[in-house]
């Protein structure tokens, strides 16, 4: 499971739609792992403004991989600076932690409910017993 797919994830369970403790899910027990892809700094540029930056400093420093994420989203931008402003050592580091960062095994647990979504082979079970649904 690609770090940039757990930024777009929240909790399921019925009651925690409301919480803002259901996002971002939190690794526990997680292993990782790399999977090198071709680098495409469009494609980077275009996800910025998508990306919760607040979700991805927190899953970044849980995961002891912080010194990835640069000080500041350079997906926004100050009135003077424009798309080329940002640093290609930046976006590297981004398509490093995002695209190719991945957790293998482990579990992502809400911070509202602590429900625990298992990850196996690097794939996430989202599926809910039914008395949560």
């Amino acid at each position: 499971m690609k770090l940039l797919t757990t930024n777009f994830l929240t909790c399921a369970v019925k009651t925690c739609k409301t919480s803002p403790l259901s996002f971002p899910l939190h690794f526990k027990d997680a292993t990782l792992e790399r999977t090198e892809i071709d680098y495409n700094p469009l494609f980077i540029r275009n996800v910025l403004p998508r990306v919760n930056w607040d979700a991805l400093t927190t899953t970044a420093t849980e995961l002891g991989l912080q010194s990835l994420v640069p000080a500041r989203n350079p997906g926004t931008r100050t009135e003077t600076e424009t798309e080329t402003d940002i640093k290609d050592e930046e976006l590297r580091k981004l398509h490093n932690l995002l695209l190719e960062t991945g957790v293998v095994e482990g579990k992502l647990v809400c911070g509202n409910c602590g429900f625990e979504y298992p990850i196996k082979e690097g794939v996430g079970n989202f599926l809910l017993p039914a008395h949560l649904v």
